[in-house]
């Protein structure tokens, strides 16, 4: 008996677990959830591949490291994100449009299952569709470096999230308001509300008086947003009041949406906003309101390497042994040119300054990143070592996210020049201008050269001061025409 009543129920679950796939395979079929992951993923992979952008470029590319894999996705979402509301609103207008609405409200079966199955059609192509975009990258990644690590999950669990959400939003809104015209001014709104976010609303004017502009800096607001800052180093991630805060506002938005889903009259869809309202209001109490509080810096990426004097972030430990003989050469000449003034270090620079701001240097340790003109271009022990040879010497002032090239490149030659004996172009100079920083560094090198040694070694000491100090031009110094 007991054996029979096995067989009856196990009978009866398998048909009803069958029932449920079909049901889901049924709802894929009918709804435009398979158009909207489609159209996800195809439209996030022709961003990626089809723009010659700064996802491709430089350690911070989409496809060198896992957090810069995961923001460079995110930042997607600015264009991803109102489709994805866009698709929820035409789905959620699909019962009206069919004149099903007063047949499905007679039968049966509770509302919040009817609505359930679509909501959770939509929230599974569009995952599934943003996975596959981190899986096209993350295969890259694994290929172009050693250091792993889990940080970055959080950063894309919550772009999935915003999608869902915003297309669950945008169901709910869409039965509400039952209108042709509900889906395009959603999208829209949506477009409107993250533009906003990332150019004014979300953006605090500074102006700082060291360089004399007016800078931006993102706010608690830009928060809100789905969509994130462009990468500016692969040390940089989203701190944890970041991602608590965004996914309180996340699940107030889905369960709003959900709740419009399942609303009978107009008064049900007014307390439906309530979750909206509320999440918006407890994570812009949890979100954090100083720039450094919400960009910070990943501090076991950020964590020291070393070969003797010369370190790596941990982020670039497998490029360590490139740079571990260069850098060791670059302080013996330092040492012989400079004597006790010289430099005794050279380590990766893993501060990350604000965007704008003045760089700040050190006389005891040459500072670099893999980033910088000189030190990227870089392709031979030799050339590295100019390159460090140039950094420790003129480390270069031009404000934090700023590029130009002029005098600080002008010394960097020069100085190179007198410590190897040669004046050659540094790596990293533009063919274009080859020409031009020969015409300026060579007579003044050669000046230089003519000099006294205490001559020669009180105006190079001058000029390695005002450059790290950041006051005055050090050409102009090396040059003799200005003051140390």
């Amino acid at each position: 008996m007991n054996a029979r009543a096995v067989r009856v129920g196990a009978t009866f679950r398998a048909p009803r677990l069958d029932f449920n796939f079909r049901v889901l395979r049924t709802e894929l079929r009918r709804s435009v959830a398979p158009w909207a992951g489609g159209v996800i993923l195809i439209g996030a992979l022709a961003f990626l591949y089809l723009l010659d952008a700064g996802w491709w470029r430089g350690t911070t590319a989409w496809t060198a490291q896992w957090t810069s894999l995961a923001l460079w996705t995110r930042g997607l979402l600015f264009y991803l994100w109102p489709l994805a509301v866009g698709f929820g609103t035409l789905q959620g207008l699909r019962d009206r449009r069919s004149k099903m609405v007063e047949l499905l409200t007679s039968t049966p079966r509770p509302v919040r299952h009817r609505a359930a199955v679509p909501a959770g059609a939509t929230a599974l192509t569009l995952a599934s569709a943003f996975a596959l975009v981190v899986a096209v990258g993350g295969v890259q990644v694994i290929a172009n470096t050693g250091y792993t690590h889990a940080g970055w999950l959080p950063i894309s669990l919550i772009a999935m999230l915003f999608l869902v959400a915003g297309a669950v939003l945008g169901m709910g809104v869409g039965r509400a308001l039952p209108s042709v015209l509900t889906p395009p001014l959603m999208a829209m709104a949506a477009f409107a509300f993250t533009a906003l976010m990332h150019s004014s609303l979300g953006r605090t004017a500074k102006l700082d008086p060291a360089i004399g502009f007016t800078t931006t800096e993102p706010n608690r607001l830009s928060l809100l947003s789905p969509e994130v800052d462009e990468v500016r180093s692969t040390l940089v991630t989203l701190s944890s009041a970041v991602h608590i805060g965004q996914t309180i506002w996340v699940l107030g938005m889905a369960a709003t949406g959900f709740a419009l889903l399942v609303a009978a009259n107009r008064r049900a869809r007014l307390i439906a906003l309530t979750p909206v309202v509320a999440g918006a209001a407890l994570a812009l109490l949890v979100l954090p309101s100083a720039p450094n509080r919400m960009y910070v810096v990943d501090t076991a990426a950020a964590a020291p390497v070393c070969d003797g004097p010369v370190c790596v972030a941990r982020v670039h430990e497998d490029r360590l042994a490139a740079v571990a003989g260069p850098g060791k050469e670059a302080l013996r000449l330092l040492h012989r040119a400079l004597g006790d003034r010289a430099p005794v270090s050279v380590r990766e620079n893993t501060t990350v300054a604000p965007w704008g701001s003045t760089p700040k240097w050190s006389r005891t340790t040459v500072l670099f990143t893999f980033d910088d003109d000189v030190v990227a271009d870089a392709t031979t022990p030799e050339e590295l070592t100019s390159a460090l040879l140039a950094e420790g010497m003129v480390p270069g002032c031009s404000p934090v996210g700023w590029s130009g090239f002029g005098g600080d490149q002008y010394a960097q030659s020069v100085a190179v020049g007198w410590i190897l004996g040669r004046l050659q172009p540094l790596p990293g100079t533009p063919a274009t201008v080859r020409d031009e920083v020969e015409a300026k560094s060579r007579p003044v090198w050669e000046k230089l050269k003519a000099l006294p040694w205490s001559g020669q070694l009180a105006r190079i000491n001058a000029m390695r001061g005002a450059a790290l100090a950041c006051k005055g031009d050090p050409f102009e110094v090396v040059s003799g025409r200005g003051a140390g």
